[in-house]
């Protein structure tokens, strides 16, 4: 499948100058370790923007300090032209940043349509006692965003598995729910932390096309850490490239592709 971005869409966003998301000389350390060294690079709405590097490179810890898991000791984040040094992940969820991780995070005692409608819970007006309740204001809000849900379910094409506890799904199924919950909160910006890791070729073929689907038609802007090096020029616009908790290169898919220190990187030639 070749799914790569338009380029001339990607030229338009670079001429009108539209960062949506821009990490300024962040650091992050652990003790005496540093997870992540003065990175800086940016995030053009509607792209799809690839974070790679070897195991250990400081990628996820990444993605933490920008939906507020994490926060750098060093460094601003600015979110859609707002700047924010420090806040939390349920702040992050309500501007507009979701993400889903490295292994599932699912409920995995509830069905599918209830671990998407979890998703839903932070758009939800009513309060507790309303919900629990399920009795009309709260009711009428349910059944919409439960309408939305659903919508969602037949986007993944995942009607089949709609009342399947996913404790009991295989792992591919998985990682789409929790794709699933992460579009239920209809982000800006979504944070995808390795979408393909355990798949086998058809699964990655099928959560290829959904990612593309979702930034193409649902105009969602992407970043997503990957291993597997054809999805990633596949489907990136651009590619920050990280080693060692530093970045060492920036840049479209072929160029960074081509570039020595990446080579070098994956290849574990010594620094």
């Amino acid at each position: 499948m070749n799914a790569r971005p338009d380029p001339a869409r990607l030229s338009d966003a670079i001429a009108d100058g539209a960062v949506l998301l821009d990490v300024r000389n962040v650091s992050l350390s652990f003790g005496g370790v540093k997870a992540v060294s003065d990175i800086s690079f940016d995030v053009l709405k509607g792209e799809i923007r690839a974070i790679i590097g070897p195991n250990g490179a400081g990628k996820t810890s990444m993605l933490n300090v920008i939906n507020g898991f994490y926060t750098a000791q060093q460094g601003t984040i600015v979110f859609r032209g707002k700047e924010r040094r420090a806040m939390k992940a349920h702040e992050a969820v309500g501007q507009g940043i979701a993400r889903t991780f490295q292994n599932v995070a699912l409920f995995k005692g509830m069905s599918t349509l209830d671990n998407i409608m979890a998703g839903r819970s932070v758009m939800m007006k009513r309060n507790l006692f309303w919900q629990m309740l399920r009795h009309g204001p709260a009711l009428r809000e349910e059944i919409e965003h439960r309408r939305e849900v659903e919508e969602i379910i037949d986007f993944l094409e995942i009607e089949h598995i709609r009342h399947t506890p996913v404790g009991k799904l295989p792992y591919g199924l998985q990682k789409r729910v929790e794709l699933g919950r992460a579009l239920a909160m209809e982000p800006t910006l979504l944070l995808l932390d390795e979408p393909m890791a355990g798949m086998n070729l058809e699964e990655k073929e099928d959560m290829s096309r959904f990612i593309v689907e979702v930034n193409r038609h649902r105009g969602t802007t992407i970043a997503l850490i990957e291993h597997d090096m054809g999805v990633v020029m596949d489907l990136s616009d651009r590619v920050v490239v990280l080693d060692y908790g530093k970045k060492i290169a920036d840049g479209p898919p072929d160029a960074v592709k081509a570039n020595k220190d990446v080579i070098d990187a994956y290849l574990g030639v010594a620094h």
